[in-house]
C-alpha cells in the first residue's frame, strides 16, 4: 500500500467522522484538553488548508495569517470536506512528494510532511470519535504504518511540545492503543457524562 493510499484512508476517515457531528456536539470535550469538538475540527481544517500552498513552494511568511480564526463558518462539514479534498489533491500532484516544504522548524521533505499530516488525521480522527461516542477503531494498516513511522520521531514531537507525556500501555494493548499512548493519549479516555 502506498503512502497516498494510507493518507487518503486517514483523511477520509476523519471526514466521515466529522459528518457525525450533530448541532449539539460542537462544545463537547475531546481528549485534547484545551479543545472542544469545534476546536479540534477547525484545527484539522487549518492544517489541511496549509498543504496546497506549502507544497506549491510558498513560505510561512507568504501564507501569513490567512488561515487563522474560525474556518468552519456556517457549513462546517463543507469546510472539512473541501479542505481535505484540496490537501489530498496537493499530495497526489505528480512530483509533490519529492519536494521540500518550509515548516516552522525548517526545510522538510514533503513526504515527511505528508506523514505528519497522516498522523494528524489518524489520531485526531480517534479524538473526534471518542468525543462523539462513536466507533473508536482506526484502520489497522494505517495504524501499523503510522506507528512504524512515528517510533523514531516520538521524542522529537514530545520535546517540541506537540504531544503530551507517553501513556504506558497495558501488556495486552493493541497496536492502536500503543500508538495512542505514544502520542500522549489514554486509549480508554471517555468524555465526562453530560
Amino acid at each position: 500500500m502506498t503512502f497516498l493510499d494510507l493518507y487518503q484512508r486517514a483523511s477520509h476517515s476523519f471526514v466521515e467522522r466529522a459528518k457525525q457531528v450533530g448541532p449539539r456536539d460542537w462544545d463537547r470535550p475531546t481528549p485534547c484538553a484545551e479543545w472542544s469538538v469545534r476546536d479540534l475540527v477547525n484545527h484539522l481544517v487549518y492544517e489541511d488548508r496549509w498543504v496546497p500552498p506549502l507544497l506549491a513552494g510558498r513560505t510561512l511568511a507568504e501564507v501569513g495569517d490567512r488561515f487563522d480564526g474560525d474556518l468552519l463558518g456556517t457549513d462546517p462539514f463543507d469546510a472539512v470536506a473541501d479542505a481535505a479534498n484540496r490537501a489530498e489533491a496537493a499530495f497526489a500532484d505528480p512530483g509533490a512528494l519529492d519536494r521540500t516544504v518550509g515548516l516552522s522548524f525548517g526545510p522538510t521533505p514533503a513526504l515527511e510532511y505528508g506523514w505528519q499530516m497522516l498522523a494528524e488525521h489518524l489520531v485526531h480522527g480517534w479524538d473526534l470519535a471518542v468525543a462523539l461516542g462513536a466507533d473508536r477503531e482506526l484502520d489497522a494498516d494505517t495504524v501499523r504504518e503510522c506507528a512504524a513511522w512515528f517510533a523514531d520521531r516520538e521524542e522529537l514531537f514530545r520535546h517540541a511540545g506537540a504531544i503530551g507525556p507517553r501513556v504506558e500501555p497495558t501488556g495486552d494493548a493493541s497496536e492502536q492503543d500503543r500508538l495512542l499512548g505514544a502520542t500522549g493519549r489514554d486509549p480508554h479516555w471517555s468524555p465526562p457524562a453530560r
